[in-house]
């Protein structure tokens, strides 16, 4: 499935998490030409952030990565295929992700090319979103004077 041989064995299941944490930490090397890789376990599956920025996935034992309109022909030309999953209706629904190509799962500098489309496809996301509106700070609760406190004891 993606050139690993003891990293990918289809069967891989929760019961046997070792190899799925070293599946993870195969991944973040992968990764890590990019610079400091942050994962974090969410949905099933874990998260991978590069600088802040969520680029790729593991779902399934399957790693993939981050892409749009620039870069989703590039993956599409290796036979990668895109994240999906079932909805409640009985459809399905897909994300700006693809698997990656499987010789890239081999060597962190055969992934770097896969993994520098994904980082700029993050990259060009961000800076189309609207800029986070600043949120007031937090109301500085106030003290309880000890008059209000024997009120509150004796009531």
């Amino acid at each position: 499935m993606c050139g690993l041989s003891g990293l990918c064995t289809p069967g891989l299941t929760r019961e046997n998490p070792t190899m799925s944490n070293d599946f993870v930490a195969w991944c973040r090397e992968l990764l890590s030409p990019l610079g400091t890789v942050r994962s974090r376990r969410m949905f099933g599956g874990h998260g991978f952030y590069v600088d802040d920025l969520f680029l790729a996935l593991i779902f399934d034992e399957r790693l993939y990565l981050k892409v749009d309109d620039e870069t989703r022909a590039s993956f599409e030309a290796q036979g990668c295929t895109p994240f999906t999953y079932s909805v409640r209706d009985g459809g399905q629904h897909s994300l700006s992700y693809f698997t990656a190509p499987d010789d890239a799962m081999d060597s962190p500098a055969q992934m770097l090319p896969w993994a520098r489309l994904a980082l700029a496809s993050a990259l060009r996301a961000r800076a189309s979103k609207p800029p986070a509106r600043k949120r007031a700070p937090a109301a500085t609760p106030r003290p309880v004077s000890s008059r209000k406190r024997a009120k509150g004891k004796a009531g």
